[in-house]
């Protein structure tokens, strides 16, 4: 879509782009959604793709992912044998709504950035224990914990100018063994819940992360692996106003489809092998 109001496109930012932004200005990175409908308010784009940002960077502390790293190239990505939970990463790239196109435009910043309750990537790195990285435009830079960045749909703690910079996924984490489970009305449909577990090697522990039929990610961590009922009540407790309705499901459906893919995810942690 022509956005007819944009006058002007900054190609080059400075590398600390924040300090360039005024109000009506939109970063831009892959664009798959900035271009998908009418932005009225904005005046100039800025163009984070020039930026000699490095994608993605494996070291000994775990994962870097640059903000605007594309969905195909988090796709390619090989982990090392020891991070056991890279599967996952194949596995929430696969559960974009879009076609290659888009994926090779998409970027893992935007889609984080985007707050959907649906987002992949937030499901991953939210999993994941990631941090992120955000540049605002003083300057400034903090980090926040994933599972805090969104607050609700469409929601997230920007504040006006800010910026994702990079995604910081612990190799402790990336060492888990996981299991996932996605529901969606079509076989290639949006998300209607999209679940993943972690369990550390050598406890007895489990992080289970549920999203999309949630407004946000919602984490159940227990040190000790719960049986089914216990499991259940921490779903039940959750706050009627968290679960997401939209023509994909209502709050009671992706209560019900939680409640089921948890209890699997737990059995195929305990067993080893899928419930």
């Amino acid at each position: 879509m022509d956005l007819n109001t944009v006058t002007e496109v900054v190609r080059t930012p400075s590398g600390k782009p924040g300090r360039e932004w005024r109000e009506g200005d939109a970063w831009l990175a892959g664009g798959t959604w900035l271009f998908s409908a009418e932005q009225p308010h904005l005046r100039r784009l800025i163009d984070l793709t020039a930026l000699p940002w490095e994608h993605l960077v494996a070291h000994d502390a775990g994962l870097e992912i640059g903000a605007t790293c594309t969905v195909r190239e988090l796709y390619a990505f090989r982990p090392p044998p020891e991070w056991t939970a890279g599967g996952l990463v194949p596995a929430a790239c696969e559960a974009f709504l879009s076609s290659f196109k888009v994926w090779n435009a998409a970027t893992v910043g935007g889609n984080i950035c985007m707050s959907l309750p649906a987002g992949p990537m937030i499901t991953l790195t939210v999993a994941l224990e990631a941090r992120y990285e955000l540049w605002a435009a003083d300057g400034s830079v903090r980090t926040v914990d994933a599972l805090d960045f969104v607050t609700g749909d469409h929601r997230n703690v920007l504040a006006p100018g800010e910026l994702l910079r990079r995604v910081d996924v612990p190799a402790h984490a990336l060492g888990k063994r996981a299991a996932h489970r996605r529901f969606s009305l079509t076989r290639l449909g949006r998300s209607t819940v999209f679940l993943i577990g972690t369990h550390a090697p050598g406890t007895d522990n489990l992080l289970l992360t549920v999203t999309a039929g949630t407004t946000r990610p919602v984490r159940f961590a227990f040190d000790h692996m719960p049986d089914a009922p216990t499991l259940r009540q921490s779903i039940d407790a959750v706050p009627a106003d968290v679960w997401f309705a939209d023509p994909n499901g209502t709050p009671d459906h992706r209560r019900h489809l939680t409640r089921h893919f948890a209890e699997e995810i737990r059995r195929e942690l305990i067993t080893g092998g899928p419930a």
